[in-house]
């Protein structure tokens, strides 16, 4: 017995509007790496001039009173967890 043909369906398109279509953009802000590369290098240097001449510069001598090294670790790193925070948005 032969087989009937089957019909075509006409594939479902919808009408595009005319206008102004929104690109997405992909990738990160330009000012992102610059500033997650400069943080984690302040934070890092911060560090290593507070453990190698910290009692001889003023303004680290100053900061904190007793608290004075925990603070100025603190500082240097809350730069570098700035810096892991943007590099999260990096993309």
């Amino acid at each position: 017995m032969p087989e009937s043909k089957r019909r075509k369906k006409n594939v479902f398109t919808p009408e595009q509007k005319m206008g102004e279509r929104k690109v997405a953009r992909l990738g990160s802000p330009a000012w992102l790496a610059p500033t997650m590369v400069a943080s984690f290098v302040i934070g890092l240097s911060y560090l290593v001039v507070f453990y190698i001449a910290g009692p001889d510069v003023p303004i680290m001598n100053s900061i904190g009173g007793d608290l004075n090294a925990l603070l100025n670790v603190g500082i240097g790193f809350a730069f570098i967890m700035v810096g892991f925070g943007l590099a999260t948005r990096w993309k």
